[in-house]
């Protein structure tokens, strides 16, 4: 199992920034993805961002290409999401996943992903 832990979360204002951590414990020898997801209230959980575990690669939608960037650091099990340019829209609960396998262009969805964190709210005021 992985467990996942995520932080970084709070009150900011439009057009700030703030980065979100998430550690990984147990099997995370295992990993071979970890993405972004997150969900606004009243709206389904939305994909953000997927990092390649071993390799480094990323995708990210057009919703928050260009402002956010995801990054790691397999020595400290840890990845990370600096969301620049922050927008009220952006506000939502945000949830670090892993995954074991590989999906191809399946990366964003929420059921191709083994483990969960327990989500960091997010909220940007105008």
């Amino acid at each position: 199992q992985v467990q996942l832990v995520e932080s970084g979360g709070g009150l900011v204002q439009a057009g700030d920034s703030l980065t979100l951590s998430c550690a990984a414990s147990g099997r995370t020898d295992s990993i071979y993805r970890m993405a972004w997801f997150r969900q606004a209230p009243g709206k389904e959980r939305e994909f953000v961002v997927v990092i390649s575990w071993s390799r480094g690669g990323t995708y990210y939608p057009d919703s928050v290409k260009g402002r956010f960037t995801i990054s790691r650091d397999n020595a400290k099990n840890t990845v990370y999401l600096q969301m620049t340019s922050l927008k009220p829209d952006d506000t939502a609960v945000y949830y670090c996943a892993a995954a074991f396998r590989p999906s191809g262009s399946l990366n964003w969805l929420q059921g191709t992903y083994d483990y969960w964190g327990q989500g960091t709210q997010v909220t940007v005021s105008s």
